[in-house]
């Protein structure tokens, strides 16, 4: 089960590649097995169906990245750098909540 303390924790293993509004793409830290026994690559690649404004995940584990297509106008380009960077918590779970389709 993921949640918002989960996508928190997660990202601190991701570096960001590219990144355009509607599209972010980030280096996956190898480390982040670490974080197995939380969290299945399935729990990630569902998170649209979980939150709203995330559209889809695709996950490459050959080069170790993950690319997320987003709806910039509910989550602003800002939001995802933020949460890489791991500023503006507080103000991140707050609307990663209000989002979630169902409890996470």
């Amino acid at each position: 089960m993921i949640n918002s303390e989960t996508i928190i924790r997660i990202s601190s293993y991701f570096t960001i590649i590219a990144h355009t509004p509607g599209r972010l793409r980030v280096r996956v830290n190898p480390k982040i097995v670490n974080e197995a026994q939380n969290i299945s690559l399935d729990d990630i690649t569902n998170l649209p169906k979980k939150i709203s404004g995330i559209e889809d995940i695709k996950i490459n584990k050959i080069i170790a990245s993950v690319t997320i297509i987003y709806n910039p106008t509910i989550f602003k380009p800002k939001l995802w750098e933020d949460l890489i960077k791991n500023e503006n918590i507080d103000e991140i779970k707050e609307i990663v909540n209000n989002l979630s389709k169902e409890a996470i």
